[in-house]
């Protein structure tokens, strides 16, 4: 979903004139299964939301959702992150625009989303609540699908995460312009090329912490991250919780997910 079209579903919803009914909305986003589509109010709890967001939580209907907030329906840091988005969005009047965050559907499977959050405001201007979707990254195409020559490039890269690679390298391993570059990657793995890099260097980071005994700052270095702080910081955005954090808290979360 384009975001204009976002941008223009929120002035509908704060226009004075036969606003838009936020419920009418949410059925129209119930055929749209690889999104999340969410109205808010003014602190942040849920005013109108579609199918594919109550059943990614785990629940079977639309009112065991309604008038909660996503710290109440999403277990410690993991609904955390997107109630303190919420509240930056609502107190600042500022959008988040296309954030590259891993989510959690149940039963604990981890899925890369880009979520927008737009505010809503009332005729004088104030912030009302706020309008958002979290749409799921389309997962990679056959690789027999992709130029070879950016194939070749993409695998080199995905093997050797700890060298210092850049879009503008990664173009140039490929043989592309980066124009072109940025169109290849948007078409196959929607995602610029600038996500894409930080997406696959997380996804690798987050499967060590889950599935090896290393060193935090041991990864931190094989995932191409060469400053401690920076993983941390890029890892808290994508994730919600620090590397250190993620590690204790996701057995934990499958534990209880599969009880």
């Amino acid at each position: 979903m384009k975001l204009s079209t976002i941008k223009a579903l929120a002035a509908g919803l704060s226009a004075n004139v036969r606003p838009i009914d936020p419920q009418v909305l949410a059925e129209l986003f119930d055929h749209a299964p690889d999104l999340a589509f969410f109205v808010k109010d003014s602190a942040g709890r849920y005013l109108a939301v579609n199918e594919s967001l109550v059943k990614r939580h785990g629940y079977h209907h639309k009112s065991q959702v309604l008038g909660r907030r996503p710290c109440d329906i999403c277990p410690g840091d993991f609904g955390r992150l997107p109630a303190e988005q919420d509240a930056h969005v609502l107190r600042t009047g500022k959008p988040l625009i296309d954030h590259l965050e891993q989510q959690w559907y149940l039963p604990r499977k981890p899925v890369w989303c880009l979520t927008t959050k737009l505010p809503l405001r009332d005729a004088a201007g104030k912030v009302i609540g706020l309008i958002g979707i979290s749409r799921d990254v389309r997962a990679p195409v056959d690789p027999r699908n992709i130029p070879v020559e950016l194939a070749a490039a993409l695998e080199s890269f995905e093997k050797n995460l700890a060298e210092s690679v850049t879009p503008a390298n990664l173009a140039r391993r490929a043989g592309l312009t980066p124009p072109r570059l940025a169109r290849l990657i948007r078409r196959f793995f929607d995602l610029t090329p600038s996500q894409f890099l930080t997406q696959t260097r997380l996804a690798a980071a987050a499967r060590l912490l889950r599935e090896t005994g290393l060193g935090v700052s041991e990864i931190a270095h094989e995932c191409g991250f060469y400053d401690h702080s920076a993983f941390s910081r890029a890892f808290h955005s994508a994730m919600g919780v620090t590397p250190s954090a993620y590690r204790e808290a996701t057995p934990k979360a499958v534990s209880s997910a599969d009880e």
